[in-house]
């Protein structure tokens, strides 16, 4: 009997993702979303490679870019042909079955815009005639997808910000006599969704804090340092008319009041934040104008629910970044889990993660939509890998938790606060997940999170000023071991069914298909298809770049390619290079 209704709650939910997926996708042997369809879910149901074959896999083509920098983008594939953002802005069109230029468009950088979150850009968007993508001086570009043409081009922000300066450090802080990459400021990273006539896009940077470089190729990211200040300003999430660019709606991730909240010093399952809530609310009246400057950036490609027309997407910190002096209160609605109107940019609902964020908690993973069998119901739910380890999992008609995943990274000092001799804690800043796509495999009932295990220093500085002792805090990793854990996740329970360990934290995403199989890259330049039931290596192969983006699968004439970027990332210090690698069985004799 148990064995009867095991097997018809699977099929159950099978059905409804099955439906979900259908309803809101294009056929699953193209990829024509950053998450393959509206939903996120990037599994694909083609099962040409599957377990049984997958070792055999081998290279289609590779075509190298030109660009050696942090490369993160999802490929689209659309009516055979290929269009790939790169770092700086550039696309290009490439055969997809042969990796032939077809054109490129090459970005006019505006050189007086003070480029914050250095030069990834995540992908593009397609509709009819037109591609779609955000770039890191804050504009929005329309294209032509036959010649790579511009249709239209817009200025999202007319003027980037205030941002941190090195000067801001105190001269005993090693990090003073250290090169900036990158501060607050204002960009665009996430791949845009199209949705009913509109492209929709939000900004980043906007709670950066100073990103210090280390000296020599291929250095880790030293510290991320935030300081107390008017710097920053609101994000937002937009939506723009296809045809001519106009603006249609934009929802601010600041509300216009009541940014404070409730003062709330607790997270859903009752882990003390440890506020100190009285001086906040003390201290209320003297930065009446703190939410000017309150970041909340918008990283994450939104899903949409095209059955109740609602969108959903994950905001960034709060600005100023770790240093929390002059924001008191629970800065809505930052790292939070936000739905929308999809059609007019309303608040539908949120759901904060972690109020008061100090510690750099963005919701940077992309959301994903599905249906789950949770307390003998099946609920209409939203799940997002968070930097904290849990995978929370909420009903996406109400916003209510449904339930919070075991941890899928190890967790020690959660929620504590910055000393002056510094204290480690993990996930840190990095996560926990970071904006690493998950997937999900309907059939099997799992979620596939790239998780990353970096212990994380917070340490409290002081600065004699003008007006007296100012404080801030750096967050660096530590000398201690990293690792990185691919996890699968039951959508039921949040128990974890089985993890697999990697050698330097993940950081780029997973692809699921229908064959039984988790697609997976490392920073070391492994490329690896895992065993969706088990967490079994079943192929591997290396590219001379770190794999950090996540991969794509398609199918054309007959045969279905698996396709990956491969640019490192140099905030984890991995390997840069300018690589886009599409592999296939080989052909039978």
């Amino acid at each position: 009997m148990l064995l009867n209704f095991m097997i018809l709650r699977n099929f159950f939910i099978a059905s409804f993702i099955g439906i979900f997926t259908v309803s809101c996708g294009q056929p699953d042997q193209e990829w024509n979303s950053y998450g393959m369809d509206l939903s996120n879910q990037r599994f694909s149901r083609i099962t040409q490679i599957n377990k049984t074959n997958v070792e055999t896999l081998e290279m289609a083509w590779q075509f190298q870019t030109g660009v050696k920098a942090t490369f993160q983008s999802t490929p689209i594939v659309h009516k055979g042909i290929m269009y790939v953002s790169l770092p700086f802005n550039n696309v290009l069109a490439l055969d997809a079955k042969t990796g032939n230029e077809i054109w490129r468009y090459e970005h006019d950088l505006n050189p007086n815009w003070k480029l914050c979150c250095g030069p990834s850009n995540r992908g593009v968007a397609l509709q009819g005639k037109q591609l779609f993508f955000g770039t890191v001086d804050a504009r929005l570009i329309s294209l032509n997808i036959k010649t790579g043409e511009k249709i239209w081009d817009i200025n999202v922000v007319k003027n980037n910000v205030e941002t941190e300066s090195i000067n801001d450090l105190d001269e005993s802080d090693a990090n003073s006599e250290k090169q900036i990459s990158g501060g607050t400021g204002v960009g665009i990273s996430m791949a845009p969704v199209v949705y009913n006539g509109k492209v929709i896009i939000g900004i980043t940077g906007v709670g950066y804090g100073l990103h210090v470089e280390e000296e020599g190729a291929n250095k880790p990211l030293g510290a991320v340092v935030g300081v107390s200040g008017k710097y920053g300003r609101s994000g937002f999430l937009a939506a723009y008319d296809i045809h001519s660019g106009q603006k249609v709606w934009q929802f601010n991730t600041i509300p216009e009041s009541g940014w404070e909240g409730n003062f709330n010093n607790f997270i859903e399952d009752g882990l003390t934040l440890n506020r100190d809530i009285y001086n906040e609310k003390s201290t209320l009246d003297k930065y009446p104008n703190a939410a000017e400057f309150g970041g909340g950036s918008a990283w994450t490609t939104p899903a949409i629910d095209k059955e109740t027309n609602t969108l959903f997407f994950g905001t960034g910190n709060p600005s100023p970044q770790m240093s929390a002096e002059t924001r008191p209160g629970d800065n809505l609605y930052t790292v939070s889990i936000v739905a929308l109107n999809a059609e007019t940019g309303k608040l539908k609902w949120y759901y904060q993660q972690v109020p008061h964020d100090i510690w750099g908690y963005d919701v940077a993973s992309p959301p994903v939509l599905f249906y789950t069998y949770h307390d003998d119901q099946v609920i209409p739910a939203v799940a997002q890998a968070s930097k904290t380890g849990w995978l929370y999992i909420i009903n996406r008609e109400t916003g209510a938790l449904i339930l919070k995943s075991a941890a899928f990274v190890p967790q020690s000092n959660l929620f504590a606060g910055a000393s002056k001799e510094g204290t480690i804690i993990y996930p840190g800043i990095l996560g926990g997940s970071n904006w690493s796509p998950i997937s999900i495999n309907s059939d099997l009932n799992l979620a596939f999170v790239s998780g990353i295990h970096a212990p994380i220093k917070y340490t409290l500085h002081e600065k004699n000023t003008e007006n007296g002792i100012t404080e801030y805090t750096s967050s660096e990793p530590t000398n201690d071991p990293q690792w990185g854990l691919l996890s699968a996740i039951n959508l039921s329970t949040g128990k974890i069914q089985w993890q697999y360990k990697t050698p330097q934290p993940l950081v780029g995403g997973t692809l699921s298909t229908k064959g039984g199989l988790v697609f997976v890259g490392e920073g070391n330049g492994n490329f690896n298809a895992i065993d969706a039931a088990s967490g079994t290596l079943l192929w591997q192969t290396y590219i001379d770049a770190g794999v950090n983006a996540p991969p794509i699968t398609y199918f054309i004439d007959g045969e279905q390619y698996i396709a990956v970027v491969a640019g490192g990332n140099k905030i984890m210090g991995f390997s840069q290079g300018d690589y886009i690698n599409v592999y296939k069985l080989p052909k039978a004799e």
